[in-house]
Order: C-alpha cells, then sequence, then structure tokens
C-alpha cells in the first residue's frame, strides 16, 4: 500500500468517526484480515467452506462499501489490514471502530504470527473481536492472549462460525436477527433429519451412490 493510498484509507476512517449517523446507516459488523491471500477463508469459496461474507450474506447482511450504502438495515465491511506492514492502519481501523457504528469485529490472520486479531482486540476494547486463525499454526497466536486481554477465536479456517457468532451479539438487541438465525439453526436441523431418514430408508449404498452422483 502506497503511502498516500494508506493516508487517505486512515484519514476516511478518521473523518466517519467524527461524523455523527444513525445507527442504521453504519456496519454493525468489520472484517478484516491480514492479507488478500485470507480472502477464500474469510469469505469463502466455492472450493472449499463458505466463510464469514456466505454467512452474513445468508443471514440477510449486505455489505457496506465506500461506493454503495445498502438498502439493507444490518450491513457489514471488509478492509485489509496488516498487523505487521501496515501497524498504523491497524491501530487507525481499531481505535475508531466504536465512534463508526461498529459493534462487532471480525479479524482473520494467516502464519505464525497471526496477531491482527489479538492486537485489534487491544486496540479496540472493549468492543468484541472474535479472531479467525487462517490456518492450523495460526491458532496459537491468536488465541495467546493474556489474562485481562480478553478475545473470542474458533478453530482454524471457520470464519462462517466468526459471523454466526457476531450476529449472535447482534440479536441480543435485533428481534429480526434472533429470527435469522433461528431459521438458520432450523434448517440445519431438517436437513439432519432428512438425511438421516434417507440413510435409512435407502440403505448405505445406495445412498452413497445417489449423494456422489
Amino acid at each position: 500500500m502506497e503511502a498516500d493510498t494508506l493516508t487517505d484509507v486512515q484519514d476516511r476512517l478518521r473523518e466517519e468517526a467524527a461524523t455523527e449517523r444513525p445507527a442504521a446507516e453504519t456496519p454493525e459488523i468489520g472484517i478484516i484480515m491480514g492479507s488478500d491471500s485470507d480472502l477464500d477463508v474469510m469469505m469463502g469459496s466455492e472450493t472449499g467452506r463458505p466463510g464469514a461474507y456466505d454467512a452474513l450474506t445468508d443471514l440477510g447482511f449486505a455489505e457496506q462499501t465506500a461506493d454503495e450504502s445498502p438498502d439493507a438495515r444490518f450491513t457489514f465491511e471488509t478492509y485489509v489490514v496488516s498487523a505487521h506492514r501496515t501497524p498504523k492502519l491497524m491501530y487507525t481501523y481499531a481505535e475508531t471502530a466504536a465512534d463508526r457504528g461498529l459493534d462487532v469485529i471480525i479479524a482473520g490472520a494467516g502464519g505464525k504470527s497471526a496477531d491482527l486479531p489479538n492486537m485489534t482486540a487491544s486496540i479496540a476494547y472493549p468492543l468484541p473481536v472474535i479472531g479467525v486463525p487462517v490456518q492450523e499454526k495460526s491458532l496459537p497466536s491468536v488465541i495467546g492472549m493474556p489474562q485481562g486481554a480478553p478475545i473470542v477465536a474458533v478453530d482454524a479456517g471457520k470464519s462462517f462460525n466468526a459471523a454466526l457468532s457476531a450476529v449472535q451479539i447482534l440479536a441480543r438487541e435485533h428481534e429480526q436477527l434472533r429470527d435469522q438465525l433461528q431459521a438458520y439453526h432450523d434448517g440445519l436441523q431438517e436437513s439432519v433429519a432428512t438425511t438421516s431418514q434417507d440413510v435409512h430408508s435407502m440403505g448405505t449404498e445406495a445412498f452413497k451412490s445417489r449423494r456422489d452422483e
């Protein structure tokens, strides 16, 4: 990121923090990641497991960008913020998060020095931060916070669960989100029940053959 671009992003974050906006016009959830190489985990990919982006859009959230403010009541934003390459941006993002209207941050990072989630949690405190270790080797770094410096974290690569947890936090105050989460959970139960019935009715071999077609 060039110096001028870095300054522009920081200035925009500070400007948003200084501007009073109704809660309905600000994103409730912020998604940040240490590199765009983390995007498949944080967003989800067609060849891998679904990600935070998939979970939020499935629950009725829309992405708010610099050029577009969607009509959806609940929104999220996405940034690439490196704790090591752009520490000033990380600090600016975290310290302005609450004033910009965010209620919770989902922070993902990979590698052995996955410091973005825990550093963001320290700076943004008491705003809740949910850490996503992008790789298995990132897990100790993400969860290794000292006593008194809390962070919530999910298992490696499971940003989908991080998004569900973020919406659970918001659902305490928003009945619409509680209903969406309940509908999602009901759908999971129905899917398992249907699969169980099909396996038992068809037999294991026939079911597997149909599933693998």
